[in-house]
Formats: C-alpha cells, structure tokens, sequence
C-alpha cells in the first residue's frame, strides 16, 4: 500500500485541500486530513477507507463511541476524540440556525439538526423542542432514553418544562435506531395523550417527529397529529 507522501502532490488530501478547499475533498480525503498520518503498511487514507467501511458511510461515524473508533488500525483515542469534535462542531452549527429559524416555516434547518443529532443514536430517545410565539426554539430537552412502549415521560413532565420556560407551542420528537420510520401503535397512543394535555394547558404540540439518519416522519404531514388532536379532546 502506498503511503500519502507516495501520491502525486495534487492527489495528497493536504495539499489538495490547500489548493481547491476543504469542499473538493471526498470523504476519505478529509477523514485523512483528520487522521494526518498512517500507520505500518497503511496510509490515512488505507486508514480513512476502513474506518468508512466499518461505519457503513460517513454519518454512521457519528453513531460509533470513541472505542468502536479508535478499534480501527491506524486510529486512537486522540483521533477519536478529534473526528468526534468536528461531528460535535457540525451539531452545534445547525442547532444555532434552528435556534434563529421558524420550525414551522423552515423545518429544513431543524430536520438537518434532528437528524444528526438523533438520527445516529443506538438508543430510542425521546425529545420536546419548546417553542415561543414565533416558532422559535426556546429550549429542546431529552427526556428519556429507552423505547416507546416503555416510556416513562408523562404530559407532566413535558408540560413542566414548557411553563418553567413560558413556552407557548412545543414539538415532539424521537428517533427509531432500525431506521424504519413508521410510527407504533404505542407512538400514536403517546401522541394522543400529549396532545390531550396540551389542549388543556393551551399549549399545542404541532407536530411529531420520527428520525432516523436516512430521513424522518412528521405526524402533521400525514395527518396523524390532527386525529391524535381529535381523540384528546
């Protein structure tokens, strides 16, 4: 195998990136500029290929812990650490747009968010993004970790939160680790008894959402948070 210092100097993922920016680099390229150096008989970019392959692509980077990455030949608990930090960094990017955003009219920004930030979890978890008059995030909170069919949130936690924040509006959301994004009957009958709740309290839930890394489902858009509505009345 070939080290990186072996490449023509325009195919190196330094100096190319030096040269055409950071956004002419493929994926194995920027993952070796994060790497730096290979390892015996591999290059960073030996080591970006495997890494790739083990996570199955690159957002799947994003759900592996810091062990299951630094496992890989050529990686360690530093080069983790690092790629993890840059993940951390794009998360954080995407929650300040969410932050100055309408969720209604611009749900582009909070999917993109939500989808990254949940969507990679091994784990089903269940958040509330508290909104203001405006549609604003105010607040998003993780309130349990585990499955739907053995949650332990109650409309009195969510709507604690929501009062203590002076919300106005909120939006539920979790995420389903198999990837299949059709919600069970115990999302729907969760759903219901929120939305219950907050025709009560006069703050409305307007909408679930279910995420995974390869997309998301919106309760609104297919008409299930306005029958949800309609039972908890």
């Amino acid at each position: 195998m070939r080290k990186v210092k072996d490449l023509p100097e325009g195919e190196r993922p330094r100096e190319k990136g030096f040269r055409l920016g950071a956004g002419a680099l493929s994926n194995r390229e920027l993952l070796a500029v994060l790497i730096r150096c290979g390892t015996n008989g591999q290059s960073a970019l030996d080591t970006a290929d495997v890494l790739l392959q083990k996570a199955g692509s690159v957002a799947g980077i994003a759900g592996m812990s810091d062990s299951e990455i630094a496992s890989v030949r050529g990686m360690s608990r530093i080069k983790a650490l690092e790629i993890k930090a840059c993940l951390e960094l794009s998360r954080r990017m995407l929650y300040e747009e969410v932050r100055e955003s309408d969720v209604v009219s611009s749900p582009e920004a909070v999917i993109s968010w939500l989808r990254m930030s949940l969507g990679q979890e091994a784990q089903e978890k269940f958040m509330v993004i508290y909104m203001d008059h405006a549609k604003h995030v105010l607040k998003a909170v993780t309130l349990f970790s585990g499955t739907a069919d053995m949650c332990p949130v109650s409309p009195r936690e969510i709507f604690r939160e929501a009062l203590r924040l002076s919300g106005t509006c909120i939006m539920l959301v979790h995420n389903h680790p198999s990837g299949n994004l059709t919600p069970s009957e115990a999302d729907i009958r969760l759903t219901e008894r929120v939305c219950e709740a907050g025709a009560l309290m006069g703050i409305p839930v307007i909408d679930h959402l279910i995420v995974s890394s390869s997309g998301y489902f919106s309760f609104l858009r297919e008409g299930i948070l306005q029958e949800s509505m309609t039972k908890g009345r």
